[in-house]
């Protein structure tokens, strides 16, 4: 890895460490288990069942929020900062820092994947740990890149996360809206039926299912085959390549 994206890989890992991200996460992972021994405690039959899934549903909406904030917050630090404009005056390649950049939050996905899975070791088999804590990271790498082109794009905290959360629901919803619109009730010959349908898979064809990743039935019912994983990696790398090429080609275009 080049010298330069290293260096702003480490630092931007340094600069979420020494801000209450650690304890944020923490706190969180701590409210979610208790709340998650209170559903277990009050569950009729199967309480650690409910208890799993409780926690594990919890943990991936708090650790994409999570994720999602730190990568805003740290390039809307930057900008309001003039730190990219001193950056760049260093004769430094826009490339090299959207790189580091990423290298860094894939680095932070990673660690908030790896804490959150951690108080899953003590109820379920150690492999469906594994192969939700592999999702998770997956996702949030997704989640991050994503974020990072949404600040390049919009530089504003409030738009961005806005563009943020209404991709986030629209992805993890789109299978649940093909097949709603695959089998209408009524009006299935309606023109504007068509039209919404065509625009459903035309999304679907670029936008990622989100539902598929990070399944808490994994840990629940059965183990995920690992040809799925394996699938799910490579669409994660392609989405994180498509993205931070979109960012870097945003970043080219901006004049400072």
């Amino acid at each position: 890895m080049n010298s330069r994206i290293a260096t702003i890989a480490r630092y931007t890992l340094l600069e979420a460490l020494r801000t209450r991200l650690p304890a944020l996460v923490l706190v969180t992972l701590c409210v979610l288990l208790l709340a998650s021994f209170f559903v277990e405690a009050i569950a009729v039959t199967e309480g650690a069942r409910f208890q799993t899934g409780f926690y594990a549903s919890g943990v991936r909406l708090a650790g994409v929020f999570i994720a999602a904030l730190c990568v805003l917050v740290s390039v809307a630090r930057e900008f309001n900062d003039k730190g990219l404009e001193m950056l760049l005056a260093l004769d430094l390649p826009r490339g090299h820092y959207i790189l580091g950049k990423l290298a860094g939050f894939l680095a932070i996905a990673c660690l908030i994947a790896a804490v959150a899975s951690i108080p899953l070791a003590w109820l379920v088999a150690p492999q469906a740990v594994l192969q939700w804590a592999l999702s998770l990271a997956l996702e949030l790498a997704i989640v991050a890149a994503l974020a990072l082109f949404c600040m390049i794009t919009f530089n504003q905290l409030v738009p961005a996360a806005s563009f943020v959360v209404a991709f986030y629901l629209l992805a993890r919803s789109l299978t649940a809206i093909r097949l709603m619109g695959a089998n209408p009730l009524t009006g299935a010959d309606a023109l504007s039926h068509q039209v919404i349908q065509y625009t459903v898979e035309a999304l679907a064809l670029v936008m990622p299912a989100l539902d598929a990743w990070t399944q808490t039935a994994w840990l629940l019912d059965r183990y995920a085959a690992w040809s799925t994983m394996a699938q799910l990696a490579w669409q994660s790398v392609l989405y994180v390549v498509l993205l931070t090429a979109a960012a870097m080609f945003d970043l080219h275009r901006k004049n400072f």
